[in-house]
């Protein structure tokens, strides 16, 4: 069974344990013979009992855990949104590096598949980039949805900002083969 609230403060230290008798009843005090009792029978509030002690020690952990809770919080959103910062300036660099510099030809038709993000993606080639492309002369940048063919220099630029937007960037000095054993430029 899980313990109360006030077993799990005491446990974490963040409340300091009050004396407990609960066994033991406050006694009310007795009043001489031949003295009339308080009508209402209401025990005078001279000083604040054990119970109201440890409802004071209870609100003083609730605010110091609210407290806690609050600064934990305007800190995640202080990092999230300088991560968000950082990645609108690294997208807005990226944009500029590209702006005018894409070599994709309305004209081509000539699909190169290569696997982005976990999946198969294509981009439109002639013939001259193709042999380019798997050469390593050419990238493939993802920008806005969309995959721009660019120069080698250019990609490279990319991955320096922000290495996840570079989509494919062949080594030229790695061997013509992948992993099968089949030529990546084999056309099905």
């Amino acid at each position: 069974m899980a313990d109360s609230l006030r077993d799990q403060l005491l446990k974490s230290g963040i409340v300091k344990q009050v004396q407990q008798d609960r066994a033991r009843e406050p006694k009310r005090p007795t009043l001489p013979p031949g003295k009339p009792a308080r009508k209402g029978g209401k025990p005078h509030a001279a000083r604040p009992s054990e119970q109201s002690q440890q409802d004071i020690d209870l609100a003083k952990a609730y605010a110091l855990r609210a407290q806690t809770e609050a600064r934990e919080r305007q800190r995640i959103e202080r990092e999230a949104a300088e991560q968000a910062r950082l990645r609108r300036e690294r997208k807005q660099r990226i944009q500029q590096l590209l702006e005018g510099k894409a070599l994709n030809k309305a004209e081509a038709e000539q699909p190169r598949n290569f696997e982005y993000g976990g999946k198969i993606r294509r981009v439109h080639v002639d013939a001259a980039q193709l042999a380019a492309l798997n050469a390593g002369e050419l990238g493939v940048v993802q920008q806005g949805g969309r995959y721009l063919l660019v120069s080698r220099e250019v990609a490279e630029q990319v991955r320096d900002i922000d290495p996840h937007q570079l989509a494919l960037l062949v080594d030229p000095n790695a061997a013509g083969t992948g992993d099968d054993g089949v030529p990546d430029d084999l056309m099905w």
